[in-house]
């Protein structure tokens, strides 16, 4: 005859049945956590999904602890509060650039004057542009050289005193004939006292055809007439 001790029974399948549940309670918190997170990265409803979950699988003997539930909470609300920090900052940027692009539109088809030295140039009409002198020279000279390279005028400006300097150009070439309107590049020079070549910026005229936007939140490009680019920021002044 068969003797079975049935005092511990209760005591193994409650033993039994804690292992069960805590494996089904390990099971649902890794389970929310996948579906809650997946492959993206962790947000505010995720974030409270998982929260739930952990609140819902918690011991009965042995709660979550007031001040562990309030730091999660506190925890939550920081996320809130980053995620809406987020959202206004991108509103504000993609309003200052539709401000930019705006402004930037007005600027087609106007005139305006950057540091270059290639311009296209409407040889019918006089054209101004100037000089940067760094110091006060005895003698300033500017190339004028078409797409080719080939030297068209060049302009004996005489001594000149430290800053900007005006040069005027009517167009026409060395033997007094107009030239044909175009691309030209204007290169001017001094000689410091050793008797070297110095290079010097010039600033010329030229008209806005388009803007490119950036597309990366950098500055936006003001593509001239003769094919080159400049920065917003690199006008000096804007005509008619």
């Amino acid at each position: 005859m068969a003797i079975v001790d049935t005092s511990n029974n209760s005591a193994v399948q409650d033993l039994f049945n804690s292992k069960v549940k805590t494996a089904q309670d390990n099971t649902s918190l890794s389970s929310a956590a996948a579906g809650a997170t997946g492959s993206q990265a962790m947000g505010k409803d995720a974030f409270l999904k998982l929260l739930v979950t952990q609140l819902k699988n918690q011991d009965p003997l042995s709660p979550q602890d007031n001040g562990a539930f309030v730091a999660q909470l506190a925890q939550f609300s920081s996320l809130e509060g980053i995620n809406n920090l987020n959202d206004s900052v991108k509103a504000i940027s993609t309003n200052v650039t539709s401000s930019q692009a705006l402004q930037a539109s007005s600027l087609v088809g106007r005139s305006v004057i950057t540091q270059t030295d290639r311009t296209l140039v409407d040889t019918s009409k006089s054209m101004t542009g100037s000089v940067n002198v760094l110091a006060s020279v005895g003698n300033v000279a500017v190339k004028i050289t078409d797409k080719d390279g080939n030297t068209v005028r060049t302009l004996d400006m005489g001594a000149q005193s430290a800053g900007s300097q005006s040069f005027i150009w009517d167009g026409k070439n060395d033997k007094g004939e107009v030239a044909a309107a175009g691309t030209y590049t204007f290169t001017a020079t001094t000689k410091n006292d050793a008797g070297d070549s110095v290079a010097l910026a010039t600033s010329l005229p030229a008209t806005v055809t388009s803007v490119t936007l950036s597309q990366t939140g950098g500055e936006m490009l003001l593509n001239l007439a003769g094919g080159s680019s400049i920065k917003q920021s690199q006008i000096q002044t804007i005509g008619l």
